[in-house]
């Protein structure tokens, strides 16, 4: 693999979650895979899990890890080429690239959706302009259309705790005070799209994913027959695509409830977090013996550990 933007780039996607799983088994294993390397973390946008999860991956293959946060340091960047730089942004993002590119064997990006302007978020400027000049290979940490290291994580947290070869999966919509990004659901659809289970995703009318992702899932609009025999529910908020980054309804009729999870065939209740509790899922749900939210998060390391191994071995 010479980079991970998405599954894409994945060329044996049920090795991939073996090597998860194998490193779950025993995180240590491979403790000087990386030596001598250093990854770098550079954070356009807030992060919990997946900032602490990628260091923890790194730290286990003995890899250095050294991090930016764009957020509070750092100079301005410009993407626009061919500009004259004559405002408040102070350093263009080709030589920033190039010189962390110098400093680092491996880099991770998250930045997101801008919302301002579909086309560029789509076209995945800012990943796409530190693959081009940073010359190394490159981990998304989430971009403006996915999230590749969740939807792995999720594949691994699914597979470990399935009762039936083919489960059924939902992808659900459910209501959020601000307008999220539609990476997560992007992603967890295309991966699950080329997993063995059977995708159904639902959602208010007007919140169609791009089909570049959900094509061949069944679109339910009615949510409790979704759920019907069910075994995962994932839910998930995400603004519209069409019109661009709105938010056309916050229902709160579209809330997870117990009564709904009943619905289910005793199916487990995931989400990458952060989650609000009782806007998005009843406490209850979320507290109950059924939520994965926490197993879910703790596969995050040793997913962003079978990708960081999987570069490591391709690309030196």
């Amino acid at each position: 693999m010479k980079q991970f933007t998405s599954i894409i780039d994945v060329s044996d996607l049920n090795q991939l979650v073996e090597s998860a799983v194998y490193f779950k088994n025993d995180p240590l294993v491979e403790p000087d895979l990386g030596k001598g390397k250093t990854l770098g973390l550079i954070f356009f946008n807030p992060s919990l899990r997946t900032r602490l999860s990628t260091q923890k991956a790194a730290l286990n293959l003995g890899l250095s890890c050294m991090v930016m946060n764009f957020v509070s340091e750092g100079w301005q960047l410009e993407t626009e080429e061919g500009v004259i730089m004559s405002g408040e942004k102070a350093e263009h993002i080709v030589e920033a690239a190039g010189v962390i590119g110098q400093y680092c064997d491996i880099l991770g990006i998250r930045a997101f959706a801008s919302f301002t302007d579909q086309e560029k978020d789509y076209k995945e400027e800012v990943l796409n302009s530190f693959i081009k000049y940073s010359k190394i290979p490159v981990v998304s940490l989430e971009s403006a259309t996915l999230h590749p290291l969740q939807s792995l994580a999720d594949l691994v947290t699914i597979e470990e705790y399935k009762k039936k070869e083919k489960p059924k999966v939902v992808l659900s919509w459910a209501p959020h005070p601000r307008i999220l990004p539609q990476s997560v659901a992007n992603s967890f659809a295309q991966w699950m799209r080329q997993a063995n289970v059977d995708l159904v995703i639902t959602h208010p009318p007007g919140y169609e994913l791009n089909t570049k992702f959900t094509k061949g899932a069944k679109i339910i609009y009615d949510q409790e027959k979704a759920f019907e025999q069910a075994n995962f529910i994932y839910v998930k908020n995400w603004s519209s695509y069409e019109p661009y980054g709105q938010l056309l309804s916050q229902d709160p009729g579209w809330k997870i409830t117990a009564s709904k999870m009943g619905l289910t065939n005793n199916a487990y209740f995931m989400h990458c977090l952060p989650v609000r509790r009782n806007v998005i899922v009843d406490d209850e749900v979320l507290d109950g013996e059924a939520s994965l939210v926490i197993p879910q998060a703790a596969n995050r390391v040793y997913a962003a550990q079978a990708v960081l191994k999987s570069l490591l071995t391709t690309n030196f």
